[in-house]
């Protein structure tokens, strides 16, 4: 008998046979792992404030928004504007989206509400449980790693009292460790809603958990970010040390097509590199 005809016996046979090569020592349980790919599992659990029929609809203030948005797509491509629609539902709730949103952008864009599913599961931008009035994402990736996150968020924990993937009982912080923010430069970091806060240490961290306790996070600095030891952007300790003036574009000659024709063997000179 082939053994294609019966998967599953014999897949259950060499389930065995490797328990049998097993090493007597061999632990009986793996880790569990800690990293959080998202605030949420793939599929929906219905809560008290969270059911289809959970009412949700969108501002007058925020329909002007969604008009506008939607003004940027063709009439019979209103999905492309599910995303950006279900950002500003998002904002709208606090920070995360309940599924009476989803199903309210589903209508708008005149799709069937699990397309909009697919969409807000997918992206680990969207919050489908709750989360803290200050959603803090603490990169754990190997940059951030090696610079220190792991002591950033034991001393995280340890002030708010939670664990990765928990909310503070008074809703104020939601803590979760996530993959790279592409702040590597300025390890390690965070992303406190929408704002980077970088090149963190125990103490500047707690500095800033305080901070916006009293509801006066730190302002973002020019470049859109804010890193906590006082340098500016990604500018080592020297300060900056270069592009002081911005570079002369190379020169081109205005003539180089007015034949109409360019020679395959002068193309670089003509396309001036």
């Amino acid at each position: 008998q082939h053994p294609s005809l019966f998967p599953t016996t014999t897949m259950l046979s060499a389930a065995r046979l490797l328990t049998r090569r097993l090493p007597s020592s061999a632990p009986a349980a793996v880790a569990v792992q800690t990293r959080y790919m998202g605030s949420a599992e793939s599929f929906h659990i219905n809560t008290p404030d969270n059911t289809p029929e959970t009412y949700f609809d969108f501002t007058e203030e925020n329909y002007k928004f969604v008009t506008k948005i939607l003004s940027k797509y063709p009439a019979n491509y209103k999905q492309s504007g599910i995303i950006p629609l279900l950002d500003l539902a998002q904002r709208q709730h606090g920070g995360w989206l309940p599924v009476a949103a989803m199903d309210k952008v589903a209508s708008i864009v005149e799709a069937a509400p699990t397309r909009v599913y697919e969409v807000a599961s997918f992206y680990t931008m969207f919050n489908r449980t709750k989360v803290g009035k200050y959603f803090i994402q603490l990169c754990g990736t190997t940059p951030c790693m090696i610079c220190g996150s792991e002591d950033i968020k034991k001393v995280i924990e340890k002030h708010l009292g939670i664990k990765n993937g928990e909310t503070t009982k008074d809703g104020m912080f939601t803590l979760l460790e996530v993959e790279c923010l592409g702040a590597c430069a300025n390890a390690p970091m965070i992303q406190l809603n929408d704002d980077y806060y970088e090149c963190l240490t125990a103490k500047t961290i707690v500095e800033l958990l305080e901070a916006c306790k009293e509801g006066k996070p730190p302002a973002m600095g020019r470049w859109g970010s804010l890193p906590m030891n006082g340098q500016v952007s990604c500018e080592g300790p020297l300060g900056k040390t270069s592009l002081w003036e911005v570079p002369a574009p190379p020169k081109v000659d205005v003539e180089r097509f007015k034949g109409g024709e360019v020679d395959p063997a002068s193309v670089k000179e003509h396309m001036s590199y």
